[in-house]
């Protein structure tokens, strides 16, 4: 038979598969990878060099944005990194509620990644599912921070404020029958950490469906199973961090092998896979989202038995509260001197990173002794790994390509910044 001509075809940016605003320019042989070439930049907003030009608190709401669905994973790195800069000691009290929401913020994107990975591989159901658990953790991070996605909860120096004594409760409406109300606020009678225990308690029932749907699932397996292969001495070379590298056996995890926060204080696995195929990490993250309720479970069962302070003792850098600016007019013009000029840094740089849901989240800043930083970069989880798509892709078929890049789970708000 004569040999097919290769030829060039666009994927994205406007492919729903494309995750994101991502344009793919794939060369293939019939419907096999030849090459990709990953196109990005579509959603380039110049985030590092507009930090440079706030204040180290005005900066903050700006790693919310960077990945969507990770927000407080990116906050911690960022106030890691300027707390590292002023020595500041973090009361063991925000420690915990830290960890508590990266751990919640780990099921946030896992179940995102899940839910639309399985749309991209053509099971609806757990798309449903995922989206149904996920509305829950979306309440934690409101009670918490009054938002539901972009929070801000991490300052300098501790959180924003402590876990509330109660839950917003739905309100009744012409849509909602006296049982359905009834049902919606049955988790909602107690505080915070009370929801977040109901919660721990159910969620295991429910990775357990997840996995009724797909784990043995014969369709799923042949469309995961041996597809996108990386050995373990290739995903090192390449940069590869969080599940990427984990499914080829590499135990890395910064929350084990760089602790930080209260992490070494903590009991918890770190599962690793053996093929470094895409089926590798599925199952990866679903055994993550086991371990990140244990997690949850430690934190929720220290915080009840331990209250205490959430801010550093830092004037320089922690607004005064506001019981006490409404009795004293300095603290008052504290408040407002830190919320308009900020605070400084000493002159020198500093690297922070965190165990984000997608792999190694860090943030590098060098400071000239400023309120604004001199240069500051991010080092985004998923940009080796789209990096690397090519390699991935190639020799497999036009259909493995959703397969793959969806495995990356990758945000293009970290990738292009």
């Amino acid at each position: 038979m004569a040999k097919e001509h290769s030829y060039t075809i666009n994927f994205g940016p406007q492919h729903p598969a494309a995750h994101g605003v991502l344009r793919l320019l794939i060369t293939l042989e019939g419907e096999t990878v030849q090459s990709i070439d990953p196109h990005i930049g579509l959603l380039h907003r110049g985030t590092e060099k507009l930090m440079e030009h706030k204040t180290y608190l005005q900066s903050g709401g700006y790693f919310d944005r960077f990945c969507y669905v990770s927000m407080m994973a990116n906050e911690h790195a960022y106030v890691m990194a300027l707390e590292k800069m002023l020595a500041i000691k973090v009361p063991e009290r925000a420690e915990y509620i830290r960890v508590l929401f990266a751990e919640i913020t780990r099921l946030m994107n896992h179940l995102i990644w899940l839910g639309a990975y399985g749309l991209d591989l053509g099971a609806m159901s757990v798309f449903l599912y995922c989206f149904r658990d996920r509305d829950d953790l979306l309440a934690m991070y409101e009670a918490a921070s009054g938002a539901r996605m972009h929070a801000n909860y991490f300052r300098v120096g501790g959180v924003w404020r402590d876990l509330p004594h109660t839950m917003p409760k739905y309100q009744s409406s012409s849509w909602k029958s006296k049982k359905k109300l009834a049902d919606l606020n049955a988790d909602r009678q107690g505080s915070l950490l009370d929801f977040i225990e109901s919660f721990i308690e159910r969620f295991p029932g429910r990775i357990d469906d997840y996995e009724t749907l797909l784990t043995d699932n014969r369709i799923w397996k042949q469309r995961t199973q041996g597809v996108g292969v990386v050995s373990k001495e290739r995903a090192m070379s390449l940069g590869f961090t969080g599940h990427m590298l984990r499914s080829t056996g590499v135990a890395w995890d910064l929350r084990k092998t760089q602790p930080y926060s209260v992490y070494d204080k903590l009991t918890f696995d770190v599962p690793v896979g053996v093929n470094g195929d895409c089926y590798d990490r599925y199952i990866i993250r679903i055994a993550e989202m086991r371990e990140s309720v244990k997690i949850m479970k430690q934190c929720v069962d220290w915080l009840r038995e331990h209250p205490g302070p959430i801010l550093a003792d830092a004037p320089k850098v922690v607004p005064p509260s506001r019981d006490h600016m409404k009795d004293n007019m300095e603290a008052m013009i504290h408040h407002f001197k830190l919320h308009t000029e900020g605070f400084s840094l000493p002159r020198g740089e500093v690297y922070s990173a965190v165990e984000h849901p997608k792999g190694e989240f860090g943030v590098y800043i060098v400071s000239d002794g400023a309120n604004m930083p001199y240069r500051i970069k991010v080092r985004a989880a998923g940009f080796p790994h789209l990096a690397a798509i090519s390699e991935l892709c190639k020799g497999h078929l036009l259909a493995d390509v959703v397969t793959i890049l969806s495995s990356l789970d990758i945000v293009l708000g970290e990738v292009d910044r």
